[in-house]
Parts: C-alpha cells; sequence; structure tokens
C-alpha cells in the first residue's frame, strides 16, 4: 500500500550536542526532499533545543522520550548508555508503532552509537539505516575491531598500524579514553554496537568522500574487517549547504563576542573552545592554559563553561579584560568567519574540524577524548591544516601560536583553500547530492513507498 501523505523519516541521535547538530542538518536535507523528519531525544535534550526549533522555523518535529533518569543524575557516558540499553527502547517502541499506524514511516536513521535503536527498528519491521556523525576513517578503526584483536595489531607495544592509515598509538584510539574499567565498558560499548549494526543494510557518514589524501593522491582507507558485515555506505557530509536549519545551540550564544572581535585587527585572535561534551581538560591545565595566553599578549576568545572557571587564576578575569574575552558559550561559526580570528584552539571534534575547514582557519589541535585523536592526526598529518600542541605550558604553547599564526601565511592559507574547495566545493556539494539520491533510490526498491 502506497502512502498518500509524505513519507515519515524518524531519527534517533546520541544524546549530545556533537551528535544532534549533524542529525538534525540530515533531517532538513531529507525534509528538503519530501520526507516528513521526526528527531526523538531524551525529555531533557527535547526541552533544550525545541524552542531554538521553532524560532529558526525548522520544519523537523522534534518528540521526547522519558529516559527513566533522575534530575539530578549528571548525564555522562556510562548513565546514558544505561538509560538507552534499559530505559528507553520500550517508550520509542511505542512511539514509532503509534508513527507507524497508517504505514507511513519508511525509515529510521540511527545514531550507531544509539544501536539500541536498531533492535527497536527490527522489531517494529522498520528499514533501518545507520549515522555515523565521525570521519569515515574513525568508522573503520571501530568496524576493525575483530581484525586487530585477532591479528595483535592492537599490542602491548602501544601501537595500533592499519593499513594505508596514519601511524596511532593506542592513546588514539576511541576506546581508550579513562581509568581501565572505562576503558573496558567503553570497548564492550563498540564490540556491542558492532554486534547490532550488522543488520543494516546503508550507513550514512557526515564525511566527505575521499578523506585519506596525500600529495593529491588518493589513498584506499582502512580495509572493512572480514568478518564484519560492510554495509551501503554514503558519504554525505559537510550538510551545512544542504540544511536551512540553523544549528541549535544546547546553550544560549554570547553574542557580545562579535562586537568584541569587530574592533581587533585581521588574523590576530586567537579562538578557544573544547566543545560541549567533556570536561576540558582539567583545572590545572585550565591554569596553565590561562597563563599561556595572557603571557602571550594576543588578543583571544575562550568558551569556558562556568563550572569549569574554578581552574582559572584569583583576578585573571579582572587582569585580562583588555586582552581577551571568556565567554560561557560562544556562536561558533559567526566567531570562525569573523575576519579578526587567525587561529583556533579546538579539541578536534568532527563538527568543530568541519566548521574550521569550511570557515578556512587553521588550527592548533589538543585532541581531549574520542575520535578527536584520529580527527587530529588528519588536521596535522594529512591535511596539514594544523600543528598538535602538547601541552598549555607557557613555551609550548608560544611556540604553537608562533608556528600556526606568525610562520608561511600564505601556506597554510592555500592548502585550507584547497581542502575547502575539495570538501566543499561544487563537485563536492553535487557527490553528497548524488549519494541521498543513491540512499533514497535505494530505500524506494525495498520498500512499498513512492513519491509519486
Amino acid at each position: 500500500m502506497k502512502c498518500t501523505k509524505r513519507p515519515k523519516i524518524i531519527l534517533v541521535p546520541y544524546p549530545a550536542q556533537g551528535h544532534v547538530t549533524p542529525m538534525l542538518k540530515l533531517a532538513s536535507a531529507f525534509h528538503n526532499r519530501g520526507f516528513d523528519t521526526i528527531m526523538v531525544t531524551p525529555e531533557y535534550i527535547h526541552h533544550q533545543i525545541v524552542s531554538r526549533l521553532i524560532e529558526s522555523k525548522d520544519q523537523t518535529l522534534s518528540m521526547p522520550i522519558p529516559d527513566g533518569l533522575d534530575k539530578a543524575t549528571p548525564r555522562d557516558f556510562f548513565a546514558i548508555e544505561m538509560a538507552m540499553e534499559n530505559n528507553m527502547p520500550g517508550h520509542l517502541e511505542a512511539m514509532v508503532r503509534k508513527l507507524d499506524e497508517d504505514g507511513g514511516v519508511v525509515c529510521m536513521v540511527i545514531d550507531l552509537l544509539a544501536s539500541w535503536a536498531i533492535e527497536v527498528a527490527n522489531r517494529c519491521r522498520v528499514p533501518a539505516a545507520g549515522f555515523w556523525p565521525a570521519m569515515l576513517a574513525t568508522y573503520r578503526l571501530i568496524a576493525a575491531i575483530p581484525d586487530l584483536v585477532r591479528t595483535g595489531l592492537i599490542s602491548d607495544a602501544g601501537t595500533t598500524c592499519l593499513p594505508d592509515q596514519p601511524m596511532l598509538s593506542t592513546e588514539d584510539v576511541p576506546w581508550l579514553v579513562g581509568s581501565l574499567a572505562a576503558r573496558k565498558a567503553r570497548f564492550k560499548f563498540w564490540t556491542r554496537t558492532l554486534d547490532r549494526s550488522k543488520t543494516l543494510r546503508w550507513l550514512l557518514v557526515n564525511s566527505f568522500p575521499d578523506e585519506y589524501m596525500i600529495d593529491g593522491k588518493q589513498t584506499q582507507l582502512v580495509k572493512n574487517s572480514k568478518d564484519y558485515h560492510s554495509p551501503l555506505v554514503f558519504p554525505i557530509g559537510p550538510l551545512s549547504k544542504h540544511a536551512v536549519s540553523k544549528n541549535p545551540s544546547f546553550w544560549e550564544e554570547d553574542k557580545s563576542c562579535l562586537d568584541w572581535l569587530d574592533k581587533q585587527k585581521p588574523d590576530s585572535v586567537v579562538y578557544i573552545s573544547f566543545g560541549s561534551w567533556v570536561s576540558p581538560v582539567g583545572d590545572g591545565k585550565v591554569n596553565n592554559l590561562a597563563l599561556a595566553l595572557e603571557e602571550s599578549g594576543r588578543p583571544f576568545i575562550w568558551v569556558l563553561g562556568c563550572a569549569w572557571r574554578e581552574g582559572l587564576p584569583v583576578g585573571y578575569l579582572q587582569r585580562v579584560a583588555m586582552q581577551g574575552k571568556v565567554v560561557s558559550w560562544a556562536p561558533q561559526m559567526e566567531v570562525l568567519q569573523h575576519k579578526a580570528v587567525g587561529c583556533y584552539l579546538t579539541h578536534c571534534g568532527w563538527n568543530s574540524t568541519m566548521e574550521a575547514i569550511q570557515c578556512q582557519q587553521r588550527l592548533l589541535c589538543y585532541p581531549v577524548a574520542g575520535d578527536q585523536f584520529v580527527n587530529c592526526k588528519y588536521n596535522v598529518e594529512v591535511w596539514g591544516i594544523g600543528v598538535k600542541l602538547n601541552g598549555f605550558g607557557q613555551k609550548d604553547v608560544a611556540e604553537g601560536l608562533r608556528r600556526v599564526m606568525d610562520q608561511d601565511s600564505e601556506k597554510w592559507k592555500n592548502r585550507l583553500r584547497r581542502l575547502y574547495e575539495r570538501t566543499m566545493g561544487e563537485e563536492a556539494n553535487s557527490r553528497v547530492l548524488s549519494n541521498l539520491k543513491a540512499f533514497i533510490d535505494d530505500l524506494k526498491s525495498i520498500t512499498s513507498w513512492s513519491d509519486s
């Protein structure tokens, strides 16, 4: 039976800013192609974004489900995992069955980090597509876990060597974060994700084709594991040019930093942000970075949440009032596009990396967790658009800023321009549209839905 109304796509992101943002852009792209899009998030995420979705006239419907956690419970990785595994599946299943009463749900798009929802889709007999919000290279790394374990490429010597990839140490792989117990739990999380993903026909990747390129030559990415079912992969990023919605930030943006930037010289300002998900670096390193920025004498904007400011030296904000500006949250794209900004000190989150490429900003890289270490390797060693910062001592920061801001300015600009054109130029945009169409066409081929 064919749908008489617009077909529905239900999207289930992992509940964090860096996952919700690209999923909303994907929802917008689908809506522009004739679908009704429904984003399902825990209640605490829904309440943070719904008013901003209405303000921006976004056409995606946000629907909440309870996560079963007390309001006072911090939503860290392990609390969220417990809620996703034990509390949220029943609520999502009831919602999907209600929305699909008329047979109108043609697909569920599920963030692989929310793999619990794949089982819900299977029970409801709704076709499911995986969504990977990061680089394809990091997905290949996760997918290679069975081969890595079997062949010993993860070794006691501390290196992970994969075909056609930059050399990675064990500190670079996404599951090695935190204590030994935390690392084991994360590794179990990823292996469970892989097992559930075996039923997926499609994987939509928030990245561009041909990520890996050296000296203008494209090189094959990590090969799929022989033991792992490989879905049809569609690189569909970056989505910013194919979505009409503005990023709905979880937090209020401090627009005053834009007026402050207007008063600064071109390419003079250091912009610092470590993202939204993890505590940036700890109080001790916050203190060291604060002193290093002050000592540098360079103007700066630093995104630092109120809860993380305890690490600042006493009287610091007053001392640097003429030199820098510390804000709780910034309108990042507008900051990165500003002519006064000459460097972005970043944690190398994937969304931030793509925004930096889009704005052609050179990077000073300090990865903190997860896929950020792999992203850093690409930024520094493959694409050559950044320098890795080894620490927050005054000499380290001064040397990093000097290399990025004072040396070979034209060389930096040329690299960024070429990477921008390769990833976001006309040809790249055409490939994104082609990949989206190919996915939709394949979805039509296995369902009773038609847009006629």
